[in-house]
């Protein structure tokens, strides 16, 4: 084709284009917005696709958490034990907060209680600034957003598959040996998992848009762990206080899971110490949070990275 040729092309495919909207010019010209949100289920069919990158983002992040510091992994387990050890001073010894439980009982409660609660604990702060810590991630790679939060919950959970042989070892030498309930641990942190892979999601939304709730957020877990029984029984410290304080307690999300792998764990903490239905309510938080959290974050999956 000649260049006049050419130029009257184009001249033509001009005109015929003129009046038409910009919508009308991308229909025709068969084009998409770069970036836009896909349909729910077109959105989680790429996550899937995706599954491999999450799991070896997970595990790569994971290796390098501490590879500055000279003992490397071990951080992984002492951090949270050397926690358990303050709050075992602190309430164990000063406060008293072992009321109705000797120290040989207490100590293991402690213990699972601590890991179990860091678990969630670290999701959150990790989920909070999985956007805006990544945004060269994000702005160089397409890929479902969704992936990043999931990974650094997953990150996580590693990490407390990896501490828990600590918290046998705990659990051992005072007195609990294994036995068929130390297999509801499975459920109980497969749910956790997706309760906090949930949470992750919506703080991972919200972070986005608003970087200062990272600084917020360590005063907001604080006070949620004193609220959720890490350091005490709620039944017992608060035992002659009205019955719907001692169940809201006992109903939190962070309460439950912890109350589940204590059961499965340790010897004589029995189902007295449970509240009505903590399986259903367990199954219930999870499913709540993950299927909410993930259309929560997927409904701002074109605007992560922008601006």
């Amino acid at each position: 084709m000649s260049e006049t040729t050419q130029d009257g092309a184009v001249a033509l495919g001009a005109a015929a284009d003129e009046g038409l909207t910009p919508a009308q010019l991308a229909a025709k010209y068969g084009l998409s917005v770069s970036g836009a949100r896909p349909p729910l289920l077109e959105y989680v069919r790429r996550l899937w696709g995706r599954r491999h990158f999450i799991l070896a983002f997970s595990q790569a992040k994971l290796t390098a958490q501490y590879s500055q510091a000279k003992l490397g992994q071990v951080w992984q387990v002492a951090t949270p034990l050397l926690n358990a050890a303050v709050y075992y001073f602190i309430f164990g010894v000063i406060l008293k907060a072992n009321r109705g439980m000797s120290h040989g009982a207490y100590i293991p409660f402690l213990v699972t209680g601590v890991f179990v609660f860091t678990f969630t604990q670290s999701s959150v702060m990790a989920g909070v600034r999985a956007i805006s810590g990544n945004l060269g991630l994000v702005r160089a790679l397409h890929f479902p957003r969704a992936a990043l939060p999931i990974s650094f919950a997953l990150q996580q959970l590693q990490q407390l598959l990896f501490s828990m042989i600590v918290v046998f070892v705990v659990t051992i030498a005072f007195g609990s040996y294994p036995g068929l309930s130390w297999l509801l641990i499975v459920p109980a942190l497969v749910l956790q998992f997706l309760f906090n892979s949930g949470l992750a999601l919506i703080l991972a939304r919200l972070g986005a848009k608003t970087p200062d709730l990272a600084q917020l957020m360590p005063f907001v877990m604080r006070t949620w762990m004193y609220a959720s029984g890490v350091m005490f029984s709620i039944s017992s410290v608060l035992a002659g206080k009205p019955e719907w304080l001692i169940r809201a307690m006992q109903a939190n999300p962070a309460a439950v899971y912890m109350d589940l792998v204590r059961f499965a764990l340790i010897d004589g903490y029995g189902a007295a110490n449970l509240p009505p239905h903590i399986w259903p309510l367990a199954v219930f938080w999870a499913v709540v949070f993950f299927a909410g959290g993930f259309v929560f974050f997927w409904k701002a999956e074109e605007r992560y990275g922008r601006g």
